[in-house]
């Protein structure tokens, strides 16, 4: 089969209008509308991202303050950037590989954030398995006044604010939570210290935020075994 010179003109003339991928060429650079727009793996993995795209102005992510307000400018230039800074096949090449850094980026996040729940929920259980609390709890849980005005059962939130330390035979605990009951509910305040394996509490209150009200537990606490 023959080409008339007809055909081959046309083929020839397609060719030429075929758009030239200037990738790479920095400033001489043309920048394809297609891949114009949000960059999300620009935005979520900043200098990684920067590293594999030839883009290393990502590394100002690394500035206190200044490396925030920056990530939402990759988000914004970086498509652009990495098309500049880096030799891509085509524009169907690029588009395919920022998405898989757009992909990339959000798993990344889905397991950091995971793990930073998974490390709250770890800390606060560890919290609540301490003798401090439960010390604390069960003598909010046995005080009259307490059961007076909230009522029983009284039971306990599951987030516990504060701190525990403990070094040796010695300790220092300051933790607040929150308690419920049938009638009321009420912010308990802890503080105790620990001495030769034996946490004794200094301040133990419960505040009814309804009636104003500081309930000061004074009541020798239970010296139990298993609190020591």
């Amino acid at each position: 089969m023959q080409l008339t010179s007809h055909q081959c003109k046309g083929s020839i003339h397609l060719m030429d209008n075929a758009p030239e991928n200037t990738s790479g060429l920095g400033k001489d650079a043309t920048i394809p509308p297609e891949i114009k727009g949000w960059s999300w793996g620009a935005f979520l993995l900043h200098w990684i991202w920067g590293i594999f795209n030839n883009t290393f102005i990502a590394f100002l992510t690394w500035i206190p303050f200044f490396g925030f307000i920056f990530m939402f400018v990759l988000g914004v230039k970086g498509n652009e950037w990495a098309w500049k800074n880096k030799t891509w096949k085509d524009v169907e090449d690029f588009k395919s590989t920022q998405k898989k850094w757009a992909i990339g980026g959000a798993i990344a996040y889905l397991f950091v954030i995971l793990f930073v729940v998974g490390i709250f929920f770890f800390v606060f259980g560890l919290m609540k398995e301490s003798n401090v609390y439960k010390m604390s709890f069960h003598a909010v849980q046995n005080n009259p006044e307490v059961i007076e005005i909230i009522g029983t059962p009284i039971e306990s939130g599951f987030f516990i604010i504060g701190n525990i330390s403990t070094g040796g035979a010695g300790g220092e605990a300051n933790i607040q939570y929150t308690i419920t009951g049938p009638k009321d509910e009420g912010e308990v305040y802890v503080y105790a210290t620990k001495k030769q394996g034996k946490w004794t509490m200094h301040e133990l209150g419960v505040y009814i935020e309804a009636n104003d009200k500081t309930i000061s537990i004074i009541a020798p606490l239970p010296q139990i075994d298993s609190y020591q």
